[in-house]
């Protein structure tokens, strides 16, 4: 069980120090102290005191987005590799990051660093923010003695993510704003237009077409049955998001994500580029092939392909070889399990991955210029939709109306 204990010692200048640390017993905190070329003087045990840092944060303080990790990965890169100490470098940003969340969490991990941790241990205490595949680079480049390169991979893979995020978002904006649209047209037309035309045909007392009628009780409802409407609609969100958090949910709509029509292909791919862009940062780092798996298959964030992933990794550890489980898989292309074949027999597997990566990476960039051009067709048809109900709904009987005036 670790103890938390307040130390007084005195340095080999003669300066005195104080200071506090985490160990089992008072004996490891002597040891220490002793590494660090200090003289004991005193240690005493305290009670640890946790500092809530949501008691700090409110509902509408911003999360810690992508960006703060790869301006955080960068800097720590450049600070490490100019040979700032940890726990300075780690202070110093702390000070100066804009994100109150980062900055709380890094205030955290300085005060684990004095504490006698290592920056992977204090890391993984923030693993919402830090995440494993993160902790797990740091790690290996702590052992290795090249944390510097460890964080510039970081910030690599970090940035490609990134990227990638932006040009989904930028592909999907229109798409997204023609969608709101039309939902907010079919509400005006339901509660303004339509109830117009409902007093005039009632005014006529003729017989209506069944389009009409459809239209017409389909206003009468939004008109009366509102709340029931917006209870129901609310019901099935929180339902549906109850559902997708469980396991079973959660797989069944990756899986389903990678079958959609004309998006499936890119979810699949960017999916594809994650897993090889992280698989061949973990192999350069110097991770073992099972572990390096077993974190990827976190980073994918998708329950369906994590669960492939991590069935390659159960074969790998049966004693089959990358390229045969990976083809086994069926998760890639003929032309990358090539790659990964050629990178096994060459001892060069980290490199070729990245290959990997980058064909993927082109592919989603190619297909997500072409996004909106694929899907406007979608939406035209919709719109017409739309149109074509309102012309045989309300237009109709109009037309009908007047062929019996006139005759």
């Amino acid at each position: 069980m670790v103890a938390q204990f307040n130390y007084t010692a005195r340095k080999s200048s003669g300066e005195l120090a104080r200071g506090v640390l985490e160990a089992a017993d008072a004996a490891s905190v002597a040891q220490i102290l002793v590494g660090r070329s200090f003289t004991p003087l005193e240690i005493v045990e305290t009670d640890i005191e946790h500092t809530s840092e949501s008691s700090q944060l409110s509902f509408f303080t911003p999360k810690i987005s992508l960006e703060d990790l790869v301006m955080f990965s960068r800097q720590m890169y450049s600070l490490v590799k100019s040979g700032i100490p940890i726990l300075r470098a780690v202070k110093g940003l702390a000070e100066t990051t804009a994100s109150k969340r980062m900055a709380l969490a890094l205030a955290d991990v300085a005060d684990q660093l004095e504490r006698g941790r290592t920056l992977s241990s204090a890391l993984n205490k923030h693993n919402q923010v830090f995440g494993r595949l993160f902790v797990s680079i740091v790690h290996v480049g702590e052992n290795t003695g090249k944390l510097d390169e460890a964080f510039m991979q970081l910030s690599f893979y970090l940035e490609r993510e990134q990227e990638t995020r932006k040009q989904i978002k930028a592909a999907t904006r229109y798409p997204t704003f023609v969608m709101i649209a039309i939902v907010i047209a079919m509400v005006i037309m339901n509660l303004v237009v339509i109830p117009i035309f409902a007093d005039m045909f009632k005014s006529f007392g003729a017989e209506l077409p069944l389009m009409t009628r459809i239209l017409l009780a389909t206003s009468e409802f939004f008109i009366t049955k509102w709340p029931f409407l917006v209870i129901g609609i609310g019901l099935v969100i929180v339902l549906t998001i109850r559902y997708l958090r469980t396991e079973s949910g959660r797989y069944k709509w990756d899986r389903t994500k990678l079958r959609l029509p004309v998006v499936g292909s890119i979810f699949e791919r960017t999916l594809l580029g994650r897993f090889a862009r992280s698989f061949s940062i973990m192999l350069v780092s110097g991770v073992p092939l099972t572990s390096a798996l077993n974190l990827v298959a976190e980073a994918v964030n998708n329950a369906y392909m994590a669960d492939r992933i991590l069935g390659m990794r159960k074969n790998i550890e049966k004693g089959e070889s990358l390229s045969r489980v990976a083809s086994s898989s069926q998760l890639f292309t003929p032309l990358v399990l090539q790659m990964i074949n050629v990178g096994e027999e060459t001892g060069r597997v980290d490199e070729l991955l990245a290959e990997v990566a980058e064909f993927y990476e082109r592919e989603v960039d190619y297909d997500l210029k072409s996004l909106t051009s694929k899907i406007e067709p979608i939406l035209i048809c919709i719109v017409a939709g739309m149109v074509l109900i309102l012309a045989l709904g309300i237009f109709t009987p109009m037309w009908d109306m007047m062929g019996a005036i006139k005759g």
